[in-house]
């Protein structure tokens, strides 16, 4: 047996760790079977037989058909692909406008901000308090100029999710196209494109224990758009570049893994997410953020008045316990969160927000020991604060 770590990671939002089955299906493809896949000769075609089933098991996860899948280097490039991509395409229609939320990912909202610049249009449509855009508001936001709609499908930092289905149904009654950025869903929520009517999914191997630097694009069948990265012929003409095919297979098998165990896993861990959003609500002043039912298997997001988030997390790390206060891509900066922010939490206490995502072996004894630490250190952290004082005098 493996030795395990001496820290407790409930992280799983930022990123997950490499299966050991998925490691040993990848391997193969890094030594014997490390042929280029547009090779004609044995290697070549042995590396393109496990490319194809590879994008047979991804496509049998969401019920599309292989051709539908496409390999990216990350669910970002696959958000840009498909926004950029349809925005330019529906230009030539005379259909200018993006509509989105703004709680998306940066990779999401960055990329409507890059074609803002261009002349488009982007509506952001609010989300209410609960964190989920109301379908009847994104329907009365469509006009005869909406080239697509993209909503994700699960926010990576308050873990609620969307109701895609609905928002699916709206825009395939207008003649919207649909993308869903699907990083965080995959692999933890049940996902049907054909009865979702989706039109377009990005996801991302290394947020379902797969490796990391190898996404998927889903494009339906039928729509047509340029090309993100221009070169070879790789993907069927749509996306250059030799493939990633140790990576792609890492994608595939992982991805089968988690659908295979997602209903058992969702069982596991609920009763443990809400354990411990039961307990850190009962800290004083403390929200959750988001919906409370209709949120990512094993999510917690909570904002404890009084304290700073960053400075929260150095003491958990000094405890051994790795968490977050959001985004792991917007690491670093000072701002307090977009997400929180829309959800109409003041700046002052989006600040002392605590993300929680927890993996699939998380026990009862480390959401005690999670717990304990949190509520321990938060009342440290608003012991040597003044404003914490005066807050309370307030």
């Amino acid at each position: 047996m493996p030795e395990q770590p001496n820290y407790i990671y409930a992280d799983n939002a930022a990123t997950t760790p490499l299966l050991q089955p998925v490691l040993e299906a990848m391997l193969p493809y890094y030594i014997e079977n490390f042929g280029n896949p547009s090779a004609v000769y044995k290697a070549g075609r042995t590396a393109k037989r496990a490319l194809e089933e590879a994008r047979e098991r991804t496509a049998r996860c969401i019920n599309c058909l292989p051709q539908e899948i496409y390999f990216t280097a990350s669910g970002t490039e696959a958000d840009n692909w498909a926004i950029k991509g349809v925005a330019h395409a529906m230009a030539k229609q005379g259909k200018t406008q993006i509509i989105t939320s703004k709680i998306e990912h940066h990779a999401v909202l960055h990329t409507c901000a890059a074609l803002e610049k261009e002349g488009f249009s982007v509506i952001y449509l609010d989300v209410h308090e609960n964190g989920r855009v109301v379908p009847e508001e994104l329907e009365a936001a469509l006009t005869d100029q909406t080239a697509l709609v993209s909503i994700m499908y699960a926010n990576n930092e308050t873990g609620t999710i969307q109701p895609v289905s609905e928002i699916g149904k709206i825009c395939r009654k207008h003649g919207v196209l649909f993308h869903t950025d699907a990083v965080q869903a995959a692999g933890h929520l049940p996902i049907d494109v054909a009865a979702q009517n989706i039109d377009l999914l990005s996801l991302s191997a290394h947020k379902f224990n797969g490796p990391k630097g190898i996404g998927a694009l889903y494009i339906r069948q039928g729509i047509f758009f340029p090309n993100l990265i221009d070169g070879g012929t790789q993907e069927r003409g749509r996306r250059a570049g030799t493939e990633n095919v140790a990576g792609a297979v890492g994608l595939s098998v992982a991805l089968e893994l988690a659908c295979a165990s997602m209903a058992e896993r969702t069982a596991r861990l609920i009763p443990l997410r809400d354990k411990l959003t039961d307990g850190l609500l009962k800290i004083e002043r403390s929200r959750l953020n988001g919906d409370r039912e209709h949120r990512l298997p094993g999510h917690i997001s909570v904002c404890f008045e009084g304290i700073e988030g960053e400075s929260l997390l150095l003491m958990l790390d000094l405890k051994g316990i790795c968490a977050s206060s959001g985004s792991a891509c917007t690491s670093g900066s000072l701002d307090p969160s977009h997400v929180l922010l829309a959800l109409g939490i003041p700046p002052e206490i989006a600040h002392g927000s605590l993300r929680l995502s927890l993996p699939d072996d998380f026990t009862e004894s480390e959401a005690d020991t999670v717990l304990q630490t949190v509520t321990e250190l938060v009342a440290r952290l608003r012991s040597l604060s003044p404003l914490w004082k005066k807050t309370r005098r307030g």
